[in-house]
């Protein structure tokens, strides 16, 4: 991919709707993961959340997204470990995976 994904609890991979954070860039440096692109935890329902961060760890978290995620199993790791995980991942999960670096 060349854009950031969302693997969604059914098993479809669409776009990350970043517009959602992207007002917050020049605060992080980068465009964030904020809470203004989580409302599909409450859509979705999953049982685990698994969030990379790049290949680096470049994708900051708002404190605000952070703070709903603590509702969930969140897994936060770098894309690549990210995706060693969910292919071992049994239960019902949602990924929002940064691709890009």
């Amino acid at each position: 991919y060349e854009h950031d994904v969302v693997i969604h609890t059914d098993g479809r991979v669409t776009k990350r709707l970043k517009k959602r954070s992207r007002e917050l860039k020049e605060r992080y440096g980068h465009t964030p993961l904020s809470e203004n692109e989580l409302d599909l935890l409450k859509e979705e329902h999953p049982e685990v959340v698994y969030i990379g961060i790049g290949q680096y760890g470049s994708l900051p978290l708002t404190p605000g997204a952070k703070e709903l995620l603590l509702h969930y199993h969140t897994i936060i790791l770098t894309t690549p470990d990210l995706v060693l995980k969910i292919g071992q991942e049994e239960n019902n999960y949602l990924a929002i995976i940064h691709v890009t670096c």
